[in-house]
């Protein structure tokens, strides 16, 4: 496995602990619909949490949420939408970024709520 690969899944794994510690549920991890992908799908107060994890090696030029595009928002979006006609979901439902970053042993995590938001059709 690519040394990158290896990093974004140990970014996942810390992410998800993060979440947990901070009292929410893990629905789904890595769940696809086709092409599309939704790294966590997270619940807590009745709401559906979607979380993009970005992990990198530094910050030094591009800090993790900057990495995601217009197009990679409407992706997820679009996977929201089958996740949620999928498992029948009413209640609310934002969209998070968690970005990761390794200093020596320890984890940088920034968690970004509301990251953006799904425009109304």
């Amino acid at each position: 496995m690519a040394e990158h690969n290896k990093l974004g899944e140990l970014g996942e794994e810390r992410a998800q602990a993060y979440l947990r510690s901070k009292g929410f549920h893990i629905r789904h991890t890595n769940w696809q619909c086709g092409k599309l992908e939704l790294d966590i799908v997270a619940e807590k107060d009745n709401w559906l949490i979607v979380v993009e994890v970005k992990t990198r090696s530094t910050e030094t030029f591009e800090h993790p949420q900057e990495a995601i595009t217009l197009r990679k928002i409407r992706n997820i979006i679009n996977a929201t939408h089958e996740y949620i006609l999928q498992f029948d979901w009413h209640g609310e439902t934002r969209f998070d970024v968690i970005a990761v970053i390794p200093h020596g042993q320890v984890f940088k995590i920034e968690h970004i709520e509301d990251a953006f938001l799904s425009p109304v059709n």
